[in-house]
C-alpha cells in the first residue's frame, strides 16, 4: 500500500511539472500570436487552455482520493496540501496566457503592441515563459533552492513592467487611450504569470521545510527567501 501511495504522490508531482510545460508553451504561442496578429495561433491557446484545466481537475481528484484512502500525516499530507495549492497557481498561469490570447483575437487584424514597446514586452514573455519551466524544474527536483533564484528573476520582472509604464508614459509620445490600456493590462499579466511561477517554488519550500518563514532556511549563494504567505 506504501508503494501504490508513493507512486500516486510521484504521479501528481509529473503532473505538476506538465502544467508547467503547458503553462510556458501557451505564453510563448500567446505572445507570438500577440507580435504577428496571428488569429488562428490566438484561437489554439484559447481552446488549449482546457488541457491545464482538466489537468487540475484530475490532479485535485486524485489527490482528494489519495486523502480520503491513505490518511496521510505529516510530510506526506503536507506534500498533497501542496500540490493542491501550486496546482491552482499553474492553472492561473494558464489563464493568464490565454488573456494574452485574447489581447491579440480583439486587436485583429492589428498588430496589438505597438513598435516601442515590442523589445519589452518580448523580454517579459521570454523571461516569464523561463520561470514557469525553472518552478517545474523546482517541484520535479524538489529543491528549495530554486525559490531564491525565482524571486531574483522576479525583480528583473518587475523592472520590466516599470518599463511599461515608463514607455507609456512618455510625455514625448502621444498614445490612442485604448493602447495605453491594453499595455497596462499586458504587462500586467506577464508580471503575474512571473508571479505564480514564484509562489509554486516557495511552496516547494514549504513542502521541504515545513516553514513560510525566513528562518535562516538556506537557499542558496543568491540570498535568503523573502518572508512568504501561503
Amino acid at each position: 500500500m506504501r508503494s501504490l501511495f508513493h507512486e500516486e504522490l510521484e504521479f501528481i508531482s509529473d503532473q505538476l511539472v506538465q502544467m508547467s510545460r503547458l503553462a510556458a508553451e501557451a505564453l510563448e504561442r500567446a505572445t507570438r500570436s500577440l507580435m504577428e496578429a496571428d488569429l488562428a495561433l490566438a484561437e489554439q491557446v484559447i481552446t488549449d487552455d482546457e488541457q491545464i484545466d482538466a489537468l487540475r481537475r484530475d490532479l485535485e481528484n486524485r489527490a482528494i482520493d489519495v486523502l480520503a484512502r491513505q490518511q496521510p500525516v505529516a510530510t506526506d499530507l503536507r506534500q498533497l496540501v501542496t500540490a493542491l495549492r501550486m496546482s491552482s497557481d499553474l492553472e492561473r498561469s494558464g489563464d493568464l496566457a490565454r488573456h494574452v490570447a485574447k489581447l491579440a483575437r480583439m486587436r485583429y487584424p492589428h498588430v496589438a503592441v505597438p513598435e516601442d514597446l515590442r523589445p519589452v514586452i518580448l523580454e517579459m514573455s521570454e523571461l516569464a515563459t523561463q520561470m514557469i519551466v525553472r518552478a517545474g524544474e523546482v517541484v520535479a527536483a524538489h529543491d528549495p533552492s530554486g525559490a531564491a533564484e525565482l524571486q531574483s528573476r522576479d525583480d528583473v520582472m518587475d523592472r520590466l513592467h516599470r518599463e511599461v509604464f515608463r514607455l507609456l508614459l512618455d510625455e514625448g509620445t502621444t498614445r490612442p487611450t485604448r493602447e495605453a490600456v491594453d499595455m497596462t493590462l499586458l504587462g500586467r499579466y506577464y508580471e503575474r504569470f512571473a508571479d505564480h511561477a514564484v509562489s509554486v517554488a516557495i511552496r516547494v519550500v514549504f513542502l521541504v521545510t515545513g516553514s513560510w518563514h525566513d528562518e535562516q532556511v538556506p537557499l542558496s549563494d543568491a540570498g535568503r527567501l523573502h518572508r512568504a504567505e501561503p
